[in-house]
């Protein structure tokens, strides 16, 4: 075999491996956070009437909500830690660049982090969130049989029917502002375009509630913290406090 032919042979191998270790390391972060998430939702989580009845059926889309609710929120704490991840890496690869056994926390690995993030966040916000809102609501078509799946497919009808009516808003609104061949043309582009939009109008509405409930939530804490607290007695003047008890002790034998 020709030395040119080894050469692409061994690259092609290195890349399987990266590929292989990057799919592993990403299974078990999400792993992690998906059992910590699972761990959150359940402690916080309210007990609903049909929890105390024992229905398979109910218990059944109780878990699978659960299951979807807990999938979600670890998307959206991977979303909130990629950043610090990022920039940690970053500095450990700088610190410590002849290192074998950190090699991995490299640009290709964040890279397909960030892929999954992104594609993660837009599947949960546009099916994963509404599917189980109408999931855990839905009950099945009147006439048919019941059990999961008459859920399932009235969760599906309702959820195509929300998608037809919002592309049809969006359509009619683009319409409206520019009649023209470019602005039909992205509404086609559904993927490059409007998900992507989607997904940054979603990220600034975060953002703003973030700092509009930032200053009332500090100010709560301080005054719980307040309330629960013994304020320190460090400035006070003691001679002053024994004048004081003095006095009173004074004024109580001259009552007697």
């Amino acid at each position: 075999m020709a030395p040119a032919e080894l050469d692409a042979r061994a690259a092609r191998e290195q890349l399987f491996h990266e590929r292989v270790r990057e799919s592993i390391i990403c299974a078990l972060l999400f792993a992690s956070l998906y059992i910590l998430c699972h761990f959150v939702i359940t402690h916080f989580k309210k007990h609903t009437d049909f929890t105390a009845v024992h229905d398979d059926e109910d218990a059944a889309v109780n878990r699978i909500a659960l299951g979807l609710c807990t999938f979600t929120l670890a998307v959206a704490l991977g979303a909130v830690l990629l950043l610090p991840f990022s920039i940690i890496s970053n500095e450990v690869l700088l610190s410590f660049p002849q290192n074998y056994y950190i090699q991995w926390l490299n640009g290709s690995l964040i890279h397909g982090l960030w892929n999954l993030v992104f594609l993660f966040s837009n599947l949960s916000l546009v099916f994963l969130m509404p599917f189980t809102y109408f999931f855990t609501e839905s009950e099945g078509f009147a006439g048919s049989k019941k059990g999961i799946m008459a859920r399932v497919y009235e969760t599906s009808v309702v959820l195509l029917l929300l998608t037809l009516l919002v592309l049809g808003m969006v359509w009619v609104a683009s319409a409206i502002v520019g009649n023209d061949a470019a602005s039909r043309q992205s509404l086609y582009d559904l993927w490059e375009y409007y998900l992507p939009y989607l997904y940054s109008c979603i990220s600034l509405f975060g953002v703003l509630l973030l700092l509009l409930c930032t200053p009332f939530g500090l100010s709560t804490m301080f005054t719980v913290t307040g309330k629960l607290l013994v304020k320190p007695r460090l400035l006070e003047d003691l001679d002053e406090q024994l004048s004081c008890t003095r006095l009173e002790e004074a004024a109580v034998s001259r009552r007697i």
